[in-house]
């Protein structure tokens, strides 16, 4: 027996548990633990199979007899944003971005609690502390930003956060770990959907091919925002394939896409 360090990760399964996004199914996860000088490269390469980042940990659905959770990427040099999606970047243009080192602030933690709150009161988010929240946004052998999102800065100080994005910079691309922005603004409306057309069209800007936005679930509700980026591709059995054209949106589901 050696003390040299494992080339692969060793890779565990999670106990049973309810579903969050289908009622009346349970879900399962594969997960491995990233660590090491080769994280941020298996990181990288199990994300390309479908595997996404929390802290130091990458995990995928493992369900027993459903796969209705799909890994999904947006193509970024091929994107081209709808008339709506147009509109909404024409409506945020005046926000400041800046990408920021990953270390937690009370501002951003205030931010989400106000968004969970009013999104998902119930999620296993909900109970998060200051100390659970700087360990999400702290904790990552990989290359992180937070990307935030600020009202227009008055009299020389920075304008107030309404939205913020866990970031991390691959060499394909953007992987949207995770975002929340202020319910409650007014005049704004689809922070959500706007940050990530601003990750899209600033991949493209510098030449990235892809924007990784998590799973995309068949049958939930609020999972089905991610079809109306396109091009789309969804990581199927055989491959990262184009998944087809999203049916052009009505009034009503436009608005509430643009609540998202």
């Amino acid at each position: 027996m050696t003390d040299q360090p494992t080339r692969f990760p060793r890779f565990f399964i999670t106990a049973r548990a309810p579903c969050p996004y289908l009622p009346g199914k349970v879900e399962r996860k594969v997960f491995a633990e990233l660590r090491g000088p080769d994280a941020a490269r298996m990181s990288e390469s199990l994300g390309r199979i479908g595997f996404r980042r929390s802290q130091n940990v990458v995990y995928r659905p493992s369900c027993e007899g459903c796969s209705a959770c799909i890994s999904v990427r947006i193509v970024a040099r091929a994107f081209r944003p709808s008339a709506s999606q147009r509109r909404l970047i024409r409506r945020n243009a005046d926000l400041e971005v800046a990408a920021c080192d990953p270390w937690a602030t009370e501002e951003q933690f205030d931010l989400l609690k106000r968004y969970l709150a009013a999104r998902h009161p119930t999620g296993g988010m909900a109970t998060m502390d200051g100390y659970d929240f700087a360990d999400m946004i702290e904790t990552s052998p990989v290359d992180t930003v937070v990307v935030e999102y600020r009202l227009p800065s008055e009299s020389g100080r920075p304008g107030r956060l309404v939205g913020a994005c866990l970031t991390d910079k691959q060499s394909d691309g953007l992987s949207m770990v995770y975002s929340f922005f202020d319910p409650e603004i007014a005049g704004r409306g689809g922070l959500g959907t706007f940050m990530i057309l601003d990750h899209v069209l600033r991949a493209a800007a510098v030449g990235m091919d892809y924007v990784y936005l998590g799973y995309w679930v068949k049958g939930s509700p609020s999972m089905d925002y991610k079809r109306h980026f396109a091009p789309l591709e969804a990581l199927l059995p055989d491959g990262w394939r184009l998944l087809p054209a999203a049916p052009r949106e009505s009034t009503s589901r436009r608005r509430a896409v643009l609540e998202a």
